[in-house]
């Protein structure tokens, strides 16, 4: 499902169908308004939208009225946060490798910067491991 998800979202004109329909429910013919292409191509949109699980559709007599379905990007969202947590477990083991290496050469008590992961490291470590090119590719 994520395979589909994300062609569904590689298309920005689906992208921003999901912006519109975001916070309200619309009607084809509403989301088509704000497009400078076909009501049929609007339709093929919503199409690959829903069969991605990214919307859903309410019927009312011959109207369709779509809306997100949020939890359709769950399987996704879950595969990106996995690759953040990795790079944030490589962060905690390099920060703290480095402040180790300083603390054996400077026998400094350092201070421990804390953000939904607890790194023993100084600051200044951690800052450099976020801005500094070189120290980012370490993690």
């Amino acid at each position: 499902m994520v395979d589909q998800v994300l062609q569904a979202l590689a298309e920005p004109r689906r992208r921003e169908i999901l912006k519109l329909i975001r916070l309200q429910e619309m009607s084809a013919g509403e989301i088509a308004s704000h497009f400078d292409v076909t009501r049929p191509a609007i339709s093929q949109h919503l199409g690959v939208l829903s069969s991605a699980g990214l919307v859903t559709i309410r019927r009312q007599g011959t109207s369709r009225f779509y809306r997100i379905r949020p939890e359709g990007l769950a399987d996704v969202r879950q595969f990106i946060e996995g690759f953040w947590d990795d790079r944030l477990e490589l962060l905690v083991q390099e920060a703290e490798a480095e402040e180790r290496r300083i603390k054996e050469m400077t026998s400094v008590q350092s201070d421990v910067v804390v953000r939904e992961v607890r790194v023993a490291a100084r600051p200044e470590t951690i800052f450099s491991f976020l801005t500094d090119p070189a120290m980012m590719a370490r993690w």
